[in-house]
């Protein structure tokens, strides 16, 4: 496990620096807004503008790479990537933020392909499943690092803006000095949405669903907690809290729904969101506790709920379906992400701050109706067919490459799976 990581630390360091950026950008670019009095709706076309571009990449980038090679895409996105940064302190501006905000999405999506796909050179199928958890926790941590860098400096001036820039420049070191060989191509996307919902109505319409929480969440969070009066400290910290629950409660909920109709699951999951959203909009801010306490709860199916939706679709496909199940999930999902701060923003600016998780309950109850009405409409699949949940991203800002890297891209992991619990269940 040691000589796994360490194979390929250079590569995991640049992933870090990679996300610390984006966590704190994905912070602060909010609170700014809300400091210069934008309103809800221009912030929330600025996220939109961000998932869009980011999607985006996700086509795009693997054509260029086939072009001129990864190292060259690397270094071109890492560079516009820092230039979007340090746009946003030469012009404030909501329309020309919107535009250096797409150039970020682009760049982020695309740097983060070529990174997993240097990763997926590096695996086997006997260390896929470790460097994997590895992975998902280091992209973790580097969101919650630079959440809280944001505290520790001034959102009004240039200076945390200059920060992202050199963190993102960070980035670009140990990936151009690593001594590993460039990797095969990228994956070009290959997905059939109506296909994939013929074969499962309720992962693809939870992937939506799930799409519009995460980022009405991720986009306007911030947004939130500044509009209440909360510090940027609380404000990272309400993050944080929601991004910990997630990943604290993925493994449970996933072992759960291993051994149970996964859709049973989902209601649950669906009940819990609502739940932890009509506390929240009861008690407020006021009660530092039960707010943040509020948080965690949420935080347990805020998240979880996209690895959910990829556990179900693939208890529908075959095993070397993974990848390309995952990518027309990951292409719903990024639709998703375009429709959700607009339609939260604009409820924002309407009826107030906690209109955000109005909206949210109202799609963690869609979430939970959808589920319970598939179950009336269909049997859950053979115990033949069913795959193994994984946790995935606590926030999935995923690509193809993500896919790959996951062990139920081997048509073999369910078997080995299988194989390990036989042997466990022996000795």
């Amino acid at each position: 496990m040691i000589q796994s990581v360490r194979s390929v630390a250079s590569l995991l360091l640049s992933t870090f620096f990679l996300l610390t950026a984006m966590g704190l950008s994905g912070y602060l670019i909010p609170v700014r807004a809300v400091a210069e009095g934008w309103s809800t709706f221009a912030i929330s076309l600025i996220a939109t503008g961000y998932a869009i571009a980011f999607t985006a990449s996700c086509i795009i980038t693997p054509r260029l790479v086939l072009k001129v090679g990864h190292v060259r895409v690397f270094g071109a996105l890492t560079t516009l990537m820092a230039m979007s940064y340090l746009l946003h302190t030469l012009v404030v501006d909501p329309t020309v933020w919107v535009l250096t905000r797409a150039m970020a999405g682009f760049s982020i999506a695309g740097a983060y392909m070529i990174i997993e796909s240097w990763l997926n050179e590096k695996v086997s199928n006997e260390n896929r499943g470790a460097l994997f958890s590895v992975y998902m926790m280091v992209s973790m941590s580097a969101v919650m690092v630079g959440q809280y860098i944001v505290p520790f400096g001034d959102p009004s001036g240039p200076t945390l803006f200059m920060l992202c820039t050199l963190i993102c420049s960070m980035a670009v070191m140990p990936t151009l000095l690593s001594s590993a060989q460039s990797p095969q191509p990228l994956t070009q996307v290959k997905f059939d949405v109506p296909a994939l919902y013929r074969r499962s109505p309720a992962a693809v319409i939870g992937t939506l669903l799930a799409g519009v929480i995460a980022s009405a969440w991720g986009g306007l969070g911030p947004v939130y907690a500044t509009q209440l009066g909360l510090s940027t400290a609380e404000g990272a910290t309400m993050l944080a809290i929601a991004m910990v629950g997630g990943a604290i409660f993925q493994y449970p909920l996933g072992r759960i729904s291993d051994r149970m109709d996964r859709r049973r699951v989902m209601i649950f999951a669906g009940i819990i969101g609502v739940l932890a959203c009509t506390i929240t909009v009861s008690f407020g801010v006021d009660n530092r506790i039960i707010f943040f306490a509020g948080m965690l709860f949420l935080g347990t199916v805020l998240l979880p709920i996209y690895s959910l939706n990829v556990a179900h679709a693939n208890d529908h496909a075959e095993p070397d379906e993974f990848v390309e199940v995952s990518s027309g999930l990951m292409i719903t999902y990024g639709v998703a992400t375009m429709i959700g701060p607009l339609i939260t923003g604009g409820a924002m600016d309407w009826f107030g701050p906690h209109a955000l998780f109005v909206v949210i309950a109202i799609c963690f109850a869609a979430y939970s109706g959808h589920a319970a009405w598939r179950i009336s409409r269909r049997e859950q699949p053979s115990e033949e067919m069913r795959s193994d949940f994984l946790p995935m991203a606590a926030m999935p800002d995923l690509t193809p490459q993500t896919a790959e890297l996951d062990p139920r891209s081997d048509p073999a992991w369910g078997e080995q799976t299988d194989e390990e619990e036989d042997e466990s269940a022996t000795s």
